[in-house]
C-alpha cells in the first residue's frame, strides 16, 4: 500500500523569495513560510506558536513566485514533504532537514509587488521530482496581478439585450390561445 504525502499550508512569507537556476536552466525559488497557531493554556492564558517551514517551487511556478511575492505576503501552498540529506563539509557529519516541494502556490494577499492589477492569483504549476526532471505539462494559470492589454485599453462591445419577459396573462399572448400554442409546440 502506498503512503500519502500531501501538505496544505497557509502562512506569511518570512523573507523575500530567493531564486536560482539549475545547470539545466530550471528555476528554483526558495520561500520561507511562518505558520501561526493561537491556543489557550490550561490556566486560560492565550499563547501564539509559530512554525517555520522552508518551501521550494520549481519552473514557471518559481518564476511567478519570485516576481509577485515579497516578505509578509499571505500564501496558500499545496505540496509534498521531501527529506534533504547531505554531509556537512566542516564536521563531516550527516545532516538532514524536511522541506516542502510546492506543487501549487496561491497568492492570497491583495497587495501586488509590482503595483497595480488585480488581487490574488495562482502560480503556474510546475513541479519536478527531486532529481530536477521537468514536470508533466499542465494548463497554464492566468498571470496574477496582470490585466490583458486589450481589456485595459480597448472599447467595450455593447451589452446584449435580455429577452422580453413571457406574458403573464392569456390576453397578452400574440395570437391564438394557450391551448393552440401548446399543440403547435409538439415536436412530431
Amino acid at each position: 500500500m502506498e503512503g500519502l504525502n500531501r501538505v496544505l499550508l497557509i502562512g506569511n512569507l518570512t523573507r523575500d523569495p530567493v531564486t536560482r537556476a539549475t545547470s539545466g536552466g530550471m528555476s528554483i525559488c526558495e520561500l520561507g513560510l511562518a505558520l501561526n497557531r493561537r491556543y489557550r493554556t490550561a490556566a486560560g492564558e492565550e499563547r501564539d506558536e509559530v512554525c517555520y517551514v522552508d518551501i521550494d517551487a520549481f519552473g514557471k511556478q518559481a518564476e511567478q513566485c519570485s516576481r509577485y511575492l515579497r516578505k509578509g505576503a499571505l500564501v496558500f501552498v499545496e505540496g509534498r514533504l521531501r527529506l534533504d540529506q547531505w554531509e556537512d563539509r566542516a564536521t563531516n557529519q550527516k545532516r538532514s532537514r524536511l522541506k516542502v516541494t510546492a506543487e501549487r502556490v496561491q497568492f492570497m494577499d491583495s497587495r501586488p509587488r509590482d503595483g497595480g492589477g488585480d488581487a490574488g492569483g495562482e502560480a503556474g504549476p510546475a513541479t519536478p521530482d527531486h532529481d530536477d526532471a521537468p514536470a508533466a505539462p499542465r494548463a497554464a494559470a492566468p498571470a496574477p496581478y496582470a490585466r490583458p492589454a486589450a481589456a485595459a485599453s480597448g472599447p467595450r462591445p455593447p451589452a446584449a439585450r435580455p429577452p422580453p419577459p413571457p406574458p403573464e396573462h392569456e390576453s397578452q399572448m400574440p395570437s391564438g390561445t394557450a391551448d393552440e400554442e401548446a399543440v403547435d409546440d409538439i415536436p412530431f
